[in-house]
């Protein structure tokens, strides 16, 4: 699947192609990170897009005034996304269920309105440009410039895997379960020693800080970042993408990440009938995919083993 994902820009090498690539290992990562909330303590968050803008703005902000290269501000945008989440978390996930989701999108309109209010800093509604890009760098008598498309895509495409490798193996030892015990039954995991507040806000704010990594990439590869681009209909778009994908799982989230930003531009071709289509796709996978497309392919799987069984015993 690496091989697959670093040999497609070389394929499609055409700009436009390998800027819808860029746009979905953004969206992966704020799909995974997302979906260690929704899949694995069961809760809704509204409140992604603003981490994901939090992370933007605080890269863009601390290159743009402190003329600090993006290796030293991607970092700083996961750690103060991270803190936000944190602190946010310590509230809101005294909550569960709806009151949570409602806490989240709380905080979700205010950082908005802050984005908004601050102009001398942010500067509002008219966005902020000037963010410098990544590099160039000069590295063994070569010069990579991630101004360009195919560069970027491979430093955004690092993140991701980072960003997978270590959402595995935190689900995959016993914080995994941990997680998974607060969300059935959080008075039963407590009572056998599961600190459930502590693992509940240890997922929340990784999960923030993750968004943060991916509004850093989305920073520096715009160029320009404005409010519009972390309002509530982000963070609702980056919650389906896990829905549609499947929640609980790794590769649910990645799915929903490159089917909902690659379906609408593969639907160009029908015209004003383009979000049309996708809405009556977006309603078939909900209705008849309760969980989602990868529980669509574990059941194939399954029937093509029972096929395989039946043939060997025949």
């Amino acid at each position: 699947m690496i091989f697959v994902a670093c040999l497609l820009p070389l394929v499609f090498s055409e700009a436009f192609h390998q800027h819808i690539f860029i746009t979905i290992v953004i969206n992966s990562i704020l799909a995974v990170s997302l979906g260690i909330v929704v899949g694995y303590l069961g809760e809704l968050s509204l409140a992604h897009g603003a981490f994901f803008g939090i992370g933007a703005y605080t890269s863009a902000l601390i290159s743009i005034n402190l003329n600090v290269p993006f290796f030293v501000a991607l970092p700083l945008a996961v750690l103060f996304a991270g803190i936000m989440g944190y602190l946010i978390g310590i509230p809101a996930l005294r909550l569960s269920g709806h009151y949570f989701a409602i806490a989240t999108l709380g905080f979700q309109g205010i950082v908005i309105l802050m984005i908004i209010n601050l102009v001398d800093l942010t500067r509002g509604p008219m966005g902020l440009g000037g963010i410098p890009p990544v590099g160039p760098y000069h590295i063994f008598g070569l010069t990579i410039s991630f101004l360009q498309k195919l560069p970027y895509y491979y430093l955004a495409l690092a993140v991701l895997l980072i960003v997978l490798l270590i959402t595995r193996n935190l689900l995959r030892y016993k914080f995994g379960q941990a997680f998974i015990a607060t969300r059935e039954d959080p008075l039963l995991a407590a009572s056998i020693g599961i600190k459930t507040g502590r693992f509940r806000l240890l997922a929340f704010s990784l999960s923030a800080a993750m968004a943060g990594a991916a509004g850093s990439l989305y920073a520096h590869y715009a160029l320009f970042i404005s409010p519009d681009s972390f309002h509530l209909s982000e963070s609702i778009y980056i919650a389906t993408m896990v829905i549609i994908g499947g929640r609980a799982t790794i590769l649910g989230p990645l799915i929903g990440a490159i089917v909902l930003t690659a379906v609408p531009e593969a639907l160009r071709f029908a015209g004003g009938l383009q979000f049309v289509l996708y809405g009556l796709m977006l309603m078939v996978v909900v209705i008849f995919m309760p969980k989602g497309l990868v529980g669509l392919l574990d059941r194939f799987k399954r029937k093509s083993r029972s096929v395989q069984l039946t043939t060997l015993e025949g």
